[in-house]
């Protein structure tokens, strides 16, 4: 009889006591078919809770203009810059704060301040221009701060009042700016 060493398997004796572990588990496959069962519930369990809930949103870039939040749609916006490249211009109107570069064009850029009827400093407190496009037609709008992109949601949107330079107003207060309204109010 060959002699063992302790690392030896002994591959019949584990097969044995395999095939009465089986025997003892229902032998006959049952126990397979409760693994699969099982398994089943557990992937169901898991899809379940990975379960995304789409909330339909608005996507608006926002700011901050004489201490209150507002908003343009996202696709108006052209781009953001510094207010560093504003121009006065002679004789314009209290809410025309002039004139700045953006793409190659030369566009107009408006004091929402003087527009809206908020309070405000001087241009010390503006730091950036969001440069919009509506009908054709680009202008600045010179912001305090910018927080950027947000998607509201829309449920809870008040529509905003007849007459009023705004399309909706948000539970947090965020206003979305009508630039339809802004740009009739601007030329008047």
């Amino acid at each position: 009889m060959p002699r063992r060493t302790p690392d030896a398997v002994d591959f019949d004796a584990l097969t044995r006591r395999l095939d009465e572990a089986d025997a003892q588990l229902g032998g006959d496959g049952a126990g397979e078919a409760r693994r699969g069962e099982i398994l089943a519930e557990r992937a169901l369990a898991i899809a379940g809770s990975r379960e995304v809930v789409h909330v339909e949103s608005v996507p608006v870039v926002a700011f901050t203009v004489g201490g209150e939040r507002y908003a343009v749609d996202v696709d108006a916006v052209g781009q953001v810059l510094e207010v560093r490249g504003l121009q006065p211009l002679v004789a314009a109107p209290p809410w025309l704060l002039g004139a700045m570069v953006a793409r190659t064009r030369i566009v107009p850029v408006l004091d929402l301040r003087q527009l809206l009827g908020l309070g405000g400093g001087g241009l010390s407190d503006l730091s950036r221009v969001v440069v919009v496009e509506h009908l054709g037609d680009s202008f600045g709008l010179a912001v305090e701060a910018l927080e950027g992109r947000l998607d509201v949601p829309r449920a809870g949107l008040t529509p905003a009042a007849a007459g009023s330079p705004f399309v909706w107003v948000a539970p947090d207060r965020l206003a979305l700016l009508d630039l339809s309204r802004l740009a009739t109010s601007a030329a008047a």
